[in-house]
């Protein structure tokens, strides 16, 4: 009985564990990095991201970017942007880790800024 009772504790302990670090910040980091490793992204910025640009994999996803470009001008990206974006997902990163969901979602919504629209 007492095993049992030792293994459910440790049971939802690690499911507590794991459900704190799926925050809705780290779903954004991740979407946002992404982005970042893409294949637009290194249309911009002239470099493949490190092992290569990456693919949503999704059903949904557009075999190539939309043609035209943003209609704000200013979601445009750029190499400084990407660059700031990048910055920015590793400050959110700490902050995620610490528990600062609010300072967490706030930095990554300066990371999204700064990225623009990528092609």
């Amino acid at each position: 009985m007492r095993l049992a009772t030792g293994l459910s504790a440790v049971l939802i302990a690690l499911a507590t564990t794991g459900s704190a670090y799926a925050s809705s910040c780290t779903e954004q980091i991740a979407t946002i990095e992404r982005r970042l490793d893409s294949a637009g992204a290194e249309r911009v910025t002239g470099k493949e991201p490190p092992g290569g640009p990456t693919s949503s994999g999704s059903d949904k996803a557009l075999a190539q970017p939309p043609g035209g470009k943003p209609t704000d001008p200013s979601t445009t990206a750029s190499v400084s942007g990407i660059k700031e974006a990048r910055e920015l997902i590793a400050k959110a990163k700490t902050q995620d880790k610490a528990g600062d969901v609010k300072g967490c979602e706030d930095t990554m919504t300066k990371a999204k800024e700064q990225a623009g629209a990528l092609p």
